[in-house]
């Protein structure tokens, strides 16, 4: 589903990621953790095609084809979806709109009409229901007043309706309580399926309590140092970072 080949990227003349190799089959969710500052939030971005960041060496696969050169919309197009860490307000442009602009824009990129009005309300219908939102949720404008748990359910009610190929979920645990956490992890529970992918970044094990990793990957100082199970999370969360930077020495 996913490749990253030999990663390398600057953002101005600082060297953050230095040679990530990672690849995410279908169906699987993968776990990166690290230190602040390791480079997590900026491998997101640049899967996403943020173009603050160059990207020196390395490519990145989709479905084996390579999305290194594509701008951001495309690759959303294409089926990648970024889940931010800090959303952006969006004054006078409501929830339900955004998504129809959305969908339609991915649709006619992929040579399809406009989704029929009567089909669009259902799937928001099934999917707002599906994140336990309330329907007046759907006619505020976008993130605008929204609590961080709000904001972050709105971002997963995005990526219900956009159904990425794979999604990323950059600290979508920061900010929430436990009850907003169990709504967000279970909706993407309910998403995950054998045709797409979750990368999930995140510093802390709570909520890899509830989206259970197939692999965990340590990324510090730019590269990824180690890889396991879902057991690493729980040494993590146990033991802390230096034990592993002990076994670099």
């Amino acid at each position: 589903m996913l490749k990253i080949s030999n990663l390398h990227a600057n953002i101005g003349d600082k060297e953050i990621l230095k040679g990530i190799d990672l690849k995410v089959k279908a169906g699987e969710v993968h776990a990166i953790m690290g230190p602040n500052g390791a480079g997590k939030s900026t491998l997101a971005s640049i899967i996403a095609g943020n173009e603050n960041y160059e990207v020196t060496e390395g490519q990145i696969f989709l479905e084996n084809n390579d999305i290194s050169e594509l701008a951001p919309e495309e690759r959303a197009h294409k089926g990648v979806f970024l889940s931010f860490q800090y959303p952006i307000e969006i004054p006078g442009v409501s929830v339900t709109n955004f998504i129809k602009t959305a969908i339609n824009e991915k649709r006619k990129a992929n040579g399809q009409e406009e989704m029929p009005a009567n089909e669009m309300l259902k799937l928001i219908r099934e999917k707002s229901e599906l994140l336990e939102m309330d329907r007046k949720f759907l006619s505020r404008s976008l993130n605008e007043g929204f609590s961080g748990g709000e904001k972050k359910r709105n971002e997963i009610f995005q990526m219900a309706m956009l159904e990425p190929k794979i999604a990323i979920l950059d600290e979508t645990d920061s900010g929430l309580d436990i009850d907003a956490l169990r709504i967000v992890a279970n909706g993407v529970n309910k998403l995950k399926n054998e045709n797409n992918a979750v990368v999930v970044i995140t510093h802390y094990q709570r909520l890899l309590d509830y989206i259970v990793p197939d692999f965990v990957h340590v990324l510090m100082d730019g590269k990824i140092v180690k890889s396991g199970t879902a057991a690493l999370a729980l040494e993590l969360e146990e033991k802390g970072y230096d034990w592993i930077k002990e076994e670099l020495v």
